[in-house]
């Protein structure tokens, strides 16, 4: 599939501008250049329909802010050229769609001939990016896709910005449970690497503590109906209940059960912790209350920033800008676009070995409002950026979250 059936078109800050070299090459398959009109061009998907598209629609909307903001500022400096270079984002509409997205990839870098290569949002969709990435020895900013087999010491064209590693999300659950001798756990997940690497973890480390789930089932990601699941987790008489999914699996899931009968004194599920006004939207206040959940900022503000805006400034700008509430896939988007933006300030040269060079260099060196900024030097998987578990509770028609670990 080309540009044909495409609902999105080619999205820039400025007038698209031709190329011409002058200044030095990004190398990758592309050769493409920044010239002397001082573009970068930076190439991403998002989905605008789909069942990714409530979670990529408003990282994609943090990233075009971060555009927003450089380029008002002058653009980004660029050590190898001594200059700030304006920026314009080219973007296309996958549809959540891995067929079109492989497409739509291979397009931004032989015939768009980007300079930054940057994925959409989470594992399935970033999933057929790394192999284009590596193909054309482009560096993959991956901005939310934390499956575990994306990272590999043979492979140095991936760097994850904004989440951490899937595999280490759990931590915080597991102490969790193991710390309240929980001994009476079941899990339910979807069948994706995503989920899949959270409930590894979760188990390995129940059976370090002499802890084994009293049930422990994969379901299809493409689930929607929950009960026949939930009548059985209900007959184990469970002290928590988790569910590893996406938001459509997650809201499934809390409709389902706020539908039965369910006495479960402790429910967990991921997403309320990323996009609450989207759960409490479509299932209520009610819903949510009680649940635990992951708490991401702006749920929770990490304290220290060094680098780009802090939460404060970031949600006043954000808003004022969009003209809506900033969730956390707005933060992973504007955080995408500030490790961008401090890979082309500390690169030395503009290949794209240079480029992830440079990432190594400022690992562990900079705090944003997404939190300590470290990735695995060997593989470019995310370790910084801790996922501490909360408890959502609602007080007087207001939804408040407490981390509880």
């Amino acid at each position: 599939m080309g540009r044909k059936g495409v609902l999105g078109t080619a999205v820039s800050t400025l007038a698209v501008l031709g190329l011409v070299s002058g200044c030095g090459s990004f190398g990758g398959g592309s050769q493409a250049s920044v010239g002397a009109s001082n573009v970068i061009k930076i190439g991403t998907l998002y989905a605008k329909s789909g069942a990714f598209a409530t979670s990529s629609m408003p990282e994609y909307e943090g990233l075009k802010f971060w555009v927003h903001q450089v380029n008002k500022d002058g653009g980004v400096f660029v050590k190898a050229t001594g200059k700030r270079e304006k920026v314009q984002l080219v973007a296309y509409n996958d549809q959540s769609s891995t067929q079109t997205a492989t497409n739509l990839y291979n397009q931004l870098i032989t015939q768009d001939h980007v300079n930054i290569f940057v994925s959409d949002f989470g594992s399935v969709l970033t999933s057929v990016a790394i192999p284009v990435a590596k193909e054309h020895k482009m560096l993959l900013f991956d901005q939310s896709g934390t499956g575990v087999s994306f990272f590999s010491n043979n492979n140095p064209y991936i760097v994850l910005t904004s989440l951490r590693s899937s595999a280490l999300w759990p931590d915080s659950l597991a102490k969790y449970v193991i710390q309240r001798n929980l001994t009476k756990v079941a899990i339910v997940y979807d069948s994706n690497d995503f989920d899949q690497s959270q409930e590894a973890t979760l188990k390995s480390k129940m059976k370090s503590a002499g802890l084994t789930p009293i049930y422990d089932h994969a379901v299809s990601t493409s689930t929607s109906n929950y009960s026949v699941i939930l009548h059985d987790i209900q007959e184990k008489h469970p002290d928590m209940v988790i569910e590893f999914g996406y938001p459509n699996n997650d809201l499934a899931f809390l409709q389902d059960l706020r539908a039965g009968s369910y006495n479960f004194s402790k429910v967990f599920t991921i997403f309320p912790g990323q996009l609450p006004a989207l759960f409490v939207k479509n299932l209520g206040k009610k819903a949510i209350d009680g649940t635990y959940t992951y708490p991401t900022p702006p749920l929770i503000k990490e304290p220290g920033v060094t680098y780009g805006l802090s939460l404060q400034e970031f949600e006043t700008k954000f808003q004022s800008y969009s003209k809506q509430t900033p969730n956390f896939l707005n933060v992973a988007g504007y955080n995408t676009g500030l490790i961008v933006e401090k890979t082309l300030e500390t690169a030395k040269g503009l290949s794209q070995l240079d480029l992830r060079q440079a990432v190594n260099q400022f690992s562990g060196k900079i705090r944003t409002l997404d939190g300590n900024f470290q990735i695995n030097p060997e593989n470019g998987a995310q370790v910084g950026e801790a996922l501490p578990v909360g408890k959502w509770t609602e007080v007087g028609g207001k939804l408040t979250i407490q981390v509880v670990d």
